[in-house]
């Protein structure tokens, strides 16, 4: 007998910067009627500073610190009033083991937004807010370092396409609760 996928309420989005994390979110979540929760944003309103500012003047492990705390309370606030909800992480969120562990602990369910190299690379270019974007080959590196911890989410979803595109292939994915007609 097969099972079908058992529904999650706390879906979370991983994958590298440019993978269109942010912006899938938000459009899941608006498809969903579901919260949204970007992490990065609960982190610039809790430090009251912009990302790039958190890793000029207090340094990436305090920036990591940060997010490590943020999520634990974004999870804490699931696990408080389990209402379902989209999360959008940062890039480098799951990469760090203890974050993996909470998102693991907490039931969450992990989608990868796969996006290939030479197109991130033309989305970041573009952009001065991305803190770990210095140059090509570092770039590459960092997508090349962290790729294997994105390979451990749950489903994976090719982001080298419209928005609209990458939410309707998580949609079809079958891990939402159907909503009755």
């Amino acid at each position: 007998m097969t099972h079908a996928p058992r529904s999650r309420t706390l879906v979370c989005l991983t994958g590298f910067m440019g993978s269109g994390k942010s912006t899938a979110g938000r459009l899941l979540a608006r498809q969903l009627a579901w919260p949204y929760i970007d992490l990065d944003i609960r982190i610039t309103d809790a430090a009251g500073l912009m990302i790039p500012e958190i890793f000029e003047r207090l340094g990436e492990p305090e920036f990591r610190r940060m997010e490590q705390e943020q999520l634990a309370r974004v999870l804490a606030e699931f696990a408080e009033l389990p209402k379902p909800r989209i999360v959008s992480l940062g890039a480098g969120t799951i990469v760090q083991a203890q974050n993996l562990a909470l998102l693991r602990e907490s039931g969450a369910l992990l989608i990868w937004l796969d996006c290939p190299m030479e197109e991130l690379l033309q989305r970041c270019a573009q952009t001065t807010d991305r803190p770990l974007f210095r140059d090509e080959a570092s770039f590459r590196q960092l997508y090349e370092e962290r790729r294997p911890f994105y390979q451990q989410a749950d489903y994976r979803v090719d982001s080298n396409t419209e928005p609209v595109r990458v939410v309707e292939q998580i949609l079809a994915l079958g891990i939402f609760p159907r909503v009755p007609a």
